[in-house]
């Protein structure tokens, strides 16, 4: 069997692996005003939060359309037993009705199974780089849904924000909402629980939320894969990994960028971890 993966550019995938491990990655959009931007495609990181800081209008964010997805599954089909298209979180995006509707749209040349991951930026990456081997290795299309299924649970998230204030732009702030009244020189700290942004406490600078990030992955029990996702800080993404090396593998700790689409909501200063754990 030869099942194909799909995803989305708010998996933060770095472009190098996911090609390596045969992952499509499908680009949400970015406006700013009457521009339209392809995430990733169309426009850098870097140029991206230069725009995000300066400019005075605040972008929005929108989906792939669902005949991005079906051109997608329609090429793919063509060399595939089956697709399995695993997406952000319901919740926090409008990507998995749009994938749905997309698989409408295709002639069943082949069966495709689209995954609601309740998952973001590296949590959703590293369950499709979790899944990559078994969809390589002749297993079945339900057994390919089953893994991701199974490997849902296992993987969490905790992240450190500079800002709430693009959370509440964007109006993806959830349940964070209840941080909003804080004092304002303290940094929020955010989790993923059933598929949505939940507080996960409130610190007083980055070094004591930098800590919570090393002590959120120094007490997960079997760490099986790890990464660190920032938007405009890559030396201390880079130290955070140098001192985790002493709790995980340091060759194997990715590092990531936020990508654009995310940047919208997250704004610069952004650090997250993300793991997955053994059953």
């Amino acid at each position: 069997m030869n099942i194909k993966i799909v995803t989305d550019s708010t998996a933060d995938l770095p472009p190098w692996l996911a090609n390596e491990l045969g992952i499509t990655v499908v680009p949400a959009y970015l406006h700013f005003g009457d521009d339209v931007y392809r995430d990733r495609v169309d426009i850098s990181e870097d140029e991206f939060y230069q725009r995000l800081l300066h400019n005075p209008v605040h972008p929005s964010t929108e989906p792939p359309t669902p005949q991005d997805f079906a051109d997608v599954y329609q090429r793919l089909s063509q060399d595939a037993d089956g697709i399995i298209s695993i997406h952000i979180s319901s919740k926090l995006s409008a990507t998995y009705n749009s994938a749905l509707r997309g698989k409408e749209l295709v002639e069943k040349e082949c069966p495709i199974e689209v995954v609601d991951s309740q998952l973001v930026t590296m949590g959703l990456g590293l369950l499709t780089m979790a899944v990559a081997p078994t969809a390589r290795s002749g297993k079945s299309l339900q057994q390919v849904v089953e893994e991701v299924k199974q490997t849902i649970p296992r993987i969490y998230l905790l992240g450190l924000l500079d800002t709430l204030k693009y959370l509440a732009l964007g109006g993806r702030i959830g349940k964070a909402k209840a941080l909003l009244g804080s004092v304002l020189n303290v940094k929020p700290m955010l989790t993923m629980k059933d598929g949505e942004l939940e507080p996960a406490g409130q610190v007083r600078n980055r070094a004591s939320g930098i800590d919570g990030l090393f002590d959120f992955a120094k007490n997960a029990v079997d760490i099986q894969d790890l990464a660190i996702v920032y938007s405009t800080t890559p030396d201390e993404a880079q130290t955070l990994a140098e001192r985790m090396g002493s709790i995980f593998t340091k060759e194997r700790i990715r590092l990531a960028r936020l990508g654009p689409v995310l940047g919208v909501h997250g704004g610069p200063g952004i650090l997250f971890v993300a793991l997955r754990v053994r059953v």
